[in-house]
């Protein structure tokens, strides 16, 4: 499975090379044949994965690089990582297809690093140490930041957007590359000089430490991951490069990129801090409502519709935080399924503004609405993924909201009974969830009033429209549905069979809310996990299940 994990990160990458060096016409094409080829190992790591281990880090391989250092590019995957990888996947050719014509100008660029953000991206999420997490964490802001400024749809604006989105987030990360030195520095110096990057060891690094100095490390991990996801108040960055980047753009940042915020707390800051987090997760669960309510009032008064999803992308992650700050298995089982929820949903409906905007060149809801009229397909889709996002039961936002609000009620009330992690309890409680609560209904209200003056009503066009002004019919085409099925296909699935996609990730699950609330380090979360056939029964033996 090593291999397989390999070429998830660099199939994406070599594509994205290839298109750069290749000829300006057959961008497209290579670009699209690129994404549906970087799909096979991440089919094939979903097939060979073993589920029944799916809290181990599967198909661990290490390369040296410099050993004096400690320096390793080591890979490795547990079925959190696993889902990730799939949701990253699977919006590749998506975002193609999406840019098929709204991209006419710099076609070799756009595509080169829409294919290697994709690798960048899954790199995070493979990467078992330091070196090669924070390289492809930060490499992330590369593509994107080009993606931005060079195909932003206000000349002016787009600058000033893709400015603020790389400093943001650079200077956030360097403080948390900061705080996980200093976690390798202090191991060093408990392992006579020698240096280690090993995630799992710094990880036990971290947890030995006293609740004090772990506050600092946890201090320095957010610095970066709360600006990634983005928590409130260093959200402000975020609206604006929603608004100015290409359509694909906003897919990519809302579907996978936002999420190594949260994976980042998942990882590392519940992770290697769990005194701290423990302590502080009361502070934090405050900052994630004020986020919830505070961008979902704000999306009340928005005319741009492009603004207003980008808004309630802040007050959405704001549940996924809280579902991770609950620190017990029904909330941080809801706050992982979020992170692919959003990725869908949210995801599909800036592809819907895209599709609109390539129409009528606006996105303001005072000159365009009533489009279902005229463009049916688009509207129908539209209402779907509006309700997706709303939190319908049966759809895919039901599931992972609610129990990221079941999982935030549950108070800290007798935890741990018989060794069973995460069975009730927690670090929240009732008033956390019954504030946050109001989020869903300032929620609704906003989405179901945005569909309503797009999709319903008497037809409004802006005033000087020509639809000979674009080379697309009214409504969707062929191509634009065959975006949008595979996206309605996952949110229905989602939502009427979780269960999919929450056993996959309930051990690793469990090993985060057992480190949090109770400061054990499972050896199993770190020990070699089944790589290949023939091993299973010799690993399972080693963890002692």
């Amino acid at each position: 499975m090593t291999l397989w994990m390999v070429a998830m990160i660099a199939v994406p990458i070599v594509a994205g090379l290839m298109i750069a060096l290749g000829r300006e016409e057959q961008a497209r094409g290579t670009a699209l044949l690129g994404s549906f080829v970087s799909a096979i190992p991440v089919i094939g790591g979903l097939l060979l994965f073993d589920y029944s281990h799916a809290g181990d880090f599967q198909g661990r391989g290490s390369l040296e690089w410099l050993s004096e250092l400690g320096i390793k590019l080591s890979i490795g995957i547990d079925g959190v990582s696993l889902l990730l990888i799939a949701l990253t996947a699977l919006l590749g050719p998506i975002c193609v297809g999406a840019s098929w014509t709204a991209i006419k100008e710099r076609k070799r660029s756009y595509y080169a690093w829409l294919l290697t953000l994709q690798g960048a991206m899954i790199g995070v999420f493979c990467a078992r140490d330091l070196m090669l997490f924070y390289v492809c964490f930060e490499f992330t802001l590369l593509p994107m930041f080009v993606l931005i400024r060079q195909y932003g749809s206000d000349p002016e604006m787009r600058i000033r957007a893709a400015t603020k989105f790389f400093l943001y987030t650079f200077t956030g990360s360097l403080l948390t590359l900061a705080g996980l030195v200093y976690v390798a520095w202090v191991g060093a110096q408990q392992n006579a000089g020698v240096w280690t990057l090993d995630i799992g060891e710094l990880t036990t690094v971290a947890q030995n430490m006293p609740a004090k100095q772990q506050g600092w490390v946890l201090a320095a991990l957010l610095a970066g991951f709360a600006v990634k996801v983005p928590l409130f108040p260093v959200h402000t960055w975020l609206p604006l490069a929603h608004t100015e980047a290409p359509t694909a753009g906003s897919v990519i940042l809302a579907g996978v990129l936002l999420k190594l915020g949260t994976y980042g707390f998942f990882r590392f800051a519940m992770m290697m801090t769990p005194a701290a987090f423990a302590e502080h997760a009361p502070m934090l669960a405050v900052l994630a409502i004020v986020g919830v309510i505070y961008a979902g009032l704000i999306c009340w008064v928005q005319t741009d519709v492009k603004k207003l999803v980008a808004y309630s992308s802040v007050s959405h992650l704001g549940f996924c935080v809280l579902g991770l700050l609950a620190a017990n298995r029904t909330g941080v089982t809801g706050s992982v399924l979020y992170m692919l929820s959003h990725g869908l949903s949210t995801g599909a409906l800036f592809l819907m503004i895209g599709f609109m905007y390539e129409r009528y060149h606006t996105r303001d809801m005072r000159t365009v609405g009533g489009l279902a009229s005229k463009m049916p397909v688009w509207a129908t889709f539209m209402v779907f993924f509006t309700m997706a996002s709303v939190g319908l039961p049966g759809l895919n936002g039901f599931p992972s909201e609610l129990l990221c609000l079941i999982g935030t009620f549950q108070s800290d009330a007798q935890w741990v009974q018989a060794g069973e992690p995460g069975a009730e309890g927690g670090l929240l409680g009732p008033w956390y969830a019954a504030v946050a609560g109001i989020g869903m209904v300032v929620a609704a209200i906003y989405l179901l009033y945005m569909v309503g003056k797009i999709c319903f009503g008497e037809l409004r066009e802006p005033k000087h429209h020509n639809e000979h002004d674009h080379e697309l019919p009214d409504d969707l085409t062929a191509r634009e549905i065959s975006v949008l099925v595979p996206l309605a296909i996952g949110c229905l699935f989602f939502g009427l069979y979780p269960k999919s996609l929450s056993d996959p990730i309930a051990d690793s699950v469990d090993v985060a809310v057992r480190t949090v609330l109770t400061g054990e380090s499972p050896e199993r979360m770190e020990r070699p996990a089944v790589v290949e056939e023939g091993h299973a029964e010799e690993s399972h033996e080693e963890g002692g299940h």
